[in-house]
């Protein structure tokens, strides 16, 4: 089961989920929708918004696929500004009952059916063995990490600067997806468990639309990709 967010409007980006993307209409959740539809892998599609726009995507979409595409509108207390990820978190068990769920954004255009396979055989594999119990995609961090008081990931009384493949590695949450069990959400209120994997995203895979610089770019680097 794939689980898409779409709250109306924002914030730093005007329409971000659904205007016009690369010249492709419909924007980044006509993108997300065709790429969750053609991962094998993913089963079943719930649509949380309170978007009429999305709301109508995702009836199109729909419309082309056998796979069941549900379409949840998000009471007004979970569809604020100010309504945290905690909260909506905890709302997804009454939503859904049961399986498995990838939590995913329309913001992460690079991450495609290709990409949620993998995680989604990789996530199979590890639970299997029992070695985690979850997954979130993550960028990986090597390099010099400081904060007001100092470095935080290495001793510079040891050495001022070592070299960075001697670093330890460091892991930034990216949000482009998270796969969990849903009874991860029932024990832990949380979109994953307490030993999650993490699944590595390089560029442009890991490239979240935050700001309309990031927009912008994110066109630049579509069509780069998908005209030559």
């Amino acid at each position: 089961m794939a689980f898409l967010p779409c709250r109306k409007g924002s914030e730093r980006v005007k329409e971000k989920n659904t205007r016009s993307f690369a010249g492709i209409e419909g924007g980044l959740t006509k993108i997300k929708l065709d790429q969750l539809i053609a991962c094998p892998e993913i089963d079943e599609i719930t649509v949380s918004t309170d978007d009429p726009v999305v709301m109508s995507l995702a009836e199109i979409a729909a419309q082309k696929t056998d796979k069941p595409v549900h379409i949840k509108e998000r009471p007004s207390h979970l569809a604020e500004s100010s309504t945290s990820t905690d909260t909506l978190i905890r709302h997804i068990p009454e939503i859904i009952s049961q399986g498995i769920v990838l939590w995913t954004h329309v913001t992460a255009p690079f991450v495609d059916n290709e990409t949620y396979s993998h995680a989604i055989r990789r996530f199979w594999e590890t639970t299997k063995q029992n070695e985690h119990d979850s997954l979130m995609a993550v960028n990986e961090v090597q390099t010099f990490l400081w904060n007001a008081n100092g470095p935080v990931n290495y001793d510079r009384n040891k050495e001022k600067w070592p070299r960075t493949q001697t670093l330890p590695k460091w892991y930034e949450v990216n949000s482009a997806f998270f796969i969990a069990t849903i009874e991860s959400y029932i024990m832990e209120s949380d979109r994953i468990g307490i030993n999650p994997y993490m699944y590595e995203l390089g560029f442009p895979e890991s490239v979240d639309i935050d700001t309309e610089e990031q927009f912008y770019f994110a066109e630049w680097t579509w069509r780069f990709r998908n005209e030559k």
